[in-house]
């Protein structure tokens, strides 16, 4: 994997989250000085990553005194934080990754962005975002091979984050928008279940499938994220079970994945039945191959009914996925649409039940490297399930592709069991990482 830590400054901009913030409670360093680094980091790498649609230095930098002056707020009180650029902020622009919305900004903050200000963070700058958080690619790059794809929706999250250009960022997820990005970036990313994170004030939002996520570079700090997110002082202390019990997925889409995917999958398997997990593998019942059209059903629905006044009033502006699915969902009736919603909700009680033998499941996150070419999106065969299953999933960056390209594996918890899910894949990671010796382990 590319040594981006020879790429351009490189400072206190190399603390996670966390680090940080210890840092800043210690009076080691300031939020001021914190920023600076990420400033300096962004102006150097930015103009051939593309990963951000807004940033101000001054209000960034302005931000970060008001912080150094102020009692602490939070646990992560002075830490910089990208945004997606679809979701609102009050004091910078929106635009959703559209010639629509270009500039525009609605002076009111969505509850994911009030929550991260109301814990002391400083919200960097909005990440950039393929058009509506469709699957249609946009300029952003991978930062570890500007020739590759980051991945979608949340492209700049996944690329501005694994680039150190910010400690972490959000995103949001219909089919694989957080863990897809994750995945190619080489980052952690989680998404929760679909009210494990508050998606208040977000536009656009498809009600029954849209979900919050976060992009980090540790497990711990996906978990403080968290904990601000929710308005917690601290998460709450989860043990995982002594021997915990680990269901192997590999979906019928296995036969999409790449041989450096297998490989890591099954270096992953061995290693954490050696650490003492009970592994074993888990079998999707037939019900859930069916699903695919009910996906395409809910997903298409919903999100035209969420884009109704800009597709009718804007239509020639959309890409051309946006204009193909407005055109497809009028041949979906209100009873198509509840017929899928009623066998979505059918499989997440049978999934629900599964879990009553898992601790966790461990799948893949894509079907392997991230592919040449911004335009070659991997498909969400592998995350569009969990997003519909409501469960919790977080990738784990641990391995490396012939190409010397992030591969990622998924953990998946019960859903509504989000706290669970982290502990759980810290306990994994810890696992991985002691077996693997080398992180990320070349294959």
């Amino acid at each position: 994997m590319t040594d981006l830590s020879t790429a351009g400054p490189f400072g206190l901009n190399a603390l996670g989250a966390v680090a940080a913030a210890r840092r800043i409670e210690a009076g080691d360093i300031t939020s001021e000085r914190l920023v600076r680094d990420y400033l300096a980091r962004i102006a150097a790498r930015e103009p051939g990553l593309h990963a951000w649609a807004f940033v101000d230095a001054e209000l960034a930098l302005a931000e970060a005194r008001r912080l150094d002056s102020t009692p602490r707020k939070g646990p992560l009180h002075g830490v910089p934080i990208g945004i997606k650029d679809i979701i609102d902020t009050c004091d910078m622009p929106t635009g959703h990754g559209s010639p629509i919305y270009r500039g525009d900004c609605t002076g009111r903050d969505a509850a994911c962005v009030a929550a991260f200000r109301a814990g002391g963070m400083v919200i960097l700058g909005k990440t950039a975002t393929t058009e509506f958080a469709s699957p249609w690619p946009g300029d952003t790059r991978n930062p570890h091979d500007p020739a590759r794809t980051p991945g979608v929706s949340s492209s700049g999250s996944g690329a501005a984050v694994a680039d150190f250009m910010v400690p972490a960022a959000n995103g949001t997820q219909t089919g694989g928008s957080v863990i897809g990005p994750a995945a190619s970036c080489g980052v952690y990313g989680y998404k929760a279940s679909l009210d494990g994170l508050d998606r208040g004030g977000i536009r656009h939002c498809k009600p029954t499938i849209d979900t919050l996520g976060l992009f980090a570079r540790s497990i711990e700090d996906l978990v403080w994220l968290r904990a601000v997110e929710t308005g917690r002082a601290a998460p709450p202390a989860m043990e995982p079970p002594a021997r915990p019990r680990i269901g192997i997925v590999r979906t019928s889409s296995w036969h999409d994945t790449e041989p450096c995917l297998r490989v890591a999958f099954d270096v992953a398997t061995r290693h954490l039945a050696t650490a003492g997990a009970a592994v074993s593998e888990c079998a999707l019942p037939a019900l859930f191959d069916g699903l695919v059209e009910d996906f395409g059903v809910i997903s298409g629905y919903e999100g035209v009914m969420a884009l109704a006044a800009e597709a009718r009033d804007h239509l020639d502006s959309f890409n051309p996925w946006n204009r193909e699915r407005v055109e497809q969902a009028a041949g979906w009736t209100p009873e198509h649409y509840e017929q899928a919603r009623v066998r979505m909700a059918q499989a997440r009680a049978v999934m629900d039940e599964m879990f009553a033998g898992y601790d966790a499941l461990l799948t893949p996150s894509l079907p392997g490297e991230a592919p040449v070419g911004i335009e070659g999106v991997r498909p969400s065969q592998f995350n569009r399930l969990w997003t519909h299953m409501y469960t919790p999933a977080i990738n784990l960056p641990l391995f490396e592709g012939p190409h010397a390209m992030p591969i990622g594996l998924q953990v998946i918890g019960r859903r509504d069991a989000d706290d669970a899910a982290l502990a759980m894949a810290g306990w994994i990671d810890a696992r991985l990482r002691a077996g693997l010796g080398t992180v990320p382990a070349r294959l």
